[in-house]
């Protein structure tokens, strides 16, 4: 089948797809549908199956949606901080701070994070925050520490709420 006539026939399921799966995260419903056009794609000029019809085609799309949703996590690029980052030559050294603002900010945070940690948290709440500071997900950390991920986020409320009842803002 060409990938335009099965483009065509399928479009009405993959943009009801996207609409369903648009509360999943921070993506509008056209991205969701380019995504899931771009894997239809991916996998038709890679071959797909000969003789595959429109429902194979459609659940292929909403499960690669679903894992690009679950596993969507911002990508980073490193660069050094002398490389050029404009065609004026301006390079992120230009544009960073003085490390004693960066002190100074680092400091306050850290101070932050001391008062939260020393204040009122179990010895499994601070346990869950330490991760949660490092930038690990709820599932990571439920791996990390032996728990179920959703005793993760139950130790996540409970912190929020004690974050919220010492008056800080996040």
């Amino acid at each position: 089948m060409d990938f335009k006539v099965l483009l065509e026939k399928i479009t009405p399921a993959l943009r009801n797809i996207a609409r369903k799966h648009l509360l999943k995260g921070f993506y509008d419903e056209n991205d969701l549908y380019q995504e899931m056009c771009l894997y239809l794609w991916q996998e038709y000029s890679e071959g797909l199956p000969i003789g595959i019809n429109e429902a194979y085609a459609i659940k292929g799309c909403e499960f690669h949606i679903l894992n690009y949703l679950r596993k969507g996590r911002k990508k980073f690029r490193f660069v050094s901080i002398d490389d050029p980052i404009s065609e004026e030559g301006v390079t992120l050294k230009d544009i960073i701070p003085a490390p004693q603002d960066m002190f100074l900010s680092d400091l306050d945070n850290q101070l932050t994070i001391d008062d939260i940690r020393n204040k009122g948290l179990t010895k499994k709440e601070s346990e869950v925050f330490s991760f949660l500071i490092k930038g690990y997900t709820v599932r990571e950390i439920a791996a990390e520490i032996g728990i179920s991920h959703v005793m993760v986020v139950k130790y996540k409320k409970k912190i929020m709420n004690k974050f919220k009842l010492k008056g800080y803002q996040k």
